[in-house]
């Protein structure tokens, strides 16, 4: 499942402003301030700083100094460091894939006590986003079997909590194949997806525009699967675009043409336009 390119952008601009204070050289010229003879943290390093130099190591490709950093920082407090590590292990970044591994460090994030509005609500919003992913499908070769119903809950909370676009996304999906412990809804379907589309989410803007389609409002509808399409990821794109493709060879070419135009706006003004 796609994380949010928003939350993305977001925690990593703030580990750059904070990184780069202070720490202006590369990360290799840190070995002796953060690191020991044996290549381990030296003890009663500020978790703080270690974090910072961890993102510094990380920029600068020494991702093994970088894991090692942030799993001390993890180990005393800082739930930041957590996050990365989740990342790199269910991305396979610096270190070999294990998403089993990344379900723990995930499941240690959820589990701390941080409130909606504060500074981490971030880490937890994508973790529990993250934690939902795996329990919908299981983790293979692990004890995490496929369960719908605590993943609708980890789902929902970072919907209804964080108003994490790709969790109302699921959440959408799962009252419309009624998934996950829910009955199946069209209105509560649409309503999620609607909260997701206007937050930019593609994948609820081309499936808001395909029910659209659906129920008769063809040039709305075609122009928010066209619009979805233009501003999808990659690895989003093929699904988009089968819908819409499909739509538009059974709109009529009047239809078509004002689509465009109003995908157009959607592009520039919002999905709420």
């Amino acid at each position: 499942m796609r994380i949010s390119d928003v939350v993305r952008k977001t925690v990593l601009a703030t580990f750059f402003a904070t990184a780069t204070l202070g720490l202006t050289g590369g990360a290799m010229a840190f070995d002796d301030k953060v690191f020991d003879d044996n290549g381990a943290v030296k003890p009663k390093s500020s978790p703080w700083a270690v974090f910072q130099f961890g993102f510094s190591a990380y920029k600068s490709g020494h991702k093994d100094q970088a894991v090692e950093a942030y799993r001390y920082a993890a180990e005393n407090g800082q739930i930041g460091a957590t996050w990365k590590l989740a990342r790199m292990y269910a991305e396979g970044d610096g270190v070999d894939r294990n998403d089993f591994e990344a379900f723990k460090f995930f499941s240690e994030i959820v589990d701390q006590d941080v409130e909606p509005g504060s500074p981490e609500e971030s880490y937890v919003s994508d973790a529990l986003v993250a934690l939902g992913s795996y329990l919908k499908k299981g983790i293979p070769d692990s004890p995490i079997r496929p369960n719908k119903v605590a993943a609708q809950e980890y789902f929902m909370r970072a919907a209804a909590n964080y108003r994490n676009p790709d969790a109302q996304f699921e959440m959408g999906k799962m009252f419309l194949k009624g998934e996950g412990g829910v009955k199946a809804s069209m209105r509560q379907a649409g309503r999620w997806f609607q909260l997701a589309a206007e937050k930019g989410h593609a994948g609820a803007q081309a499936t808001l525009g395909n029910l659209l389609f659906q129920s008769g409002k063809v040039v709305r509808g075609l122009a928010m699967m066209t619009a979805a399409l233009d501003r999808a990821a990659p690895v989003d794109q093929p699904w988009i675009r089968g819908m819409q493709e499909e739509a538009f060879a059974l709109a009529g070419e009047a239809d078509r043409r004002t689509a465009i135009a109003l995908a157009e706006d959607i592009l520039t003004k919002g999905a709420s336009q």
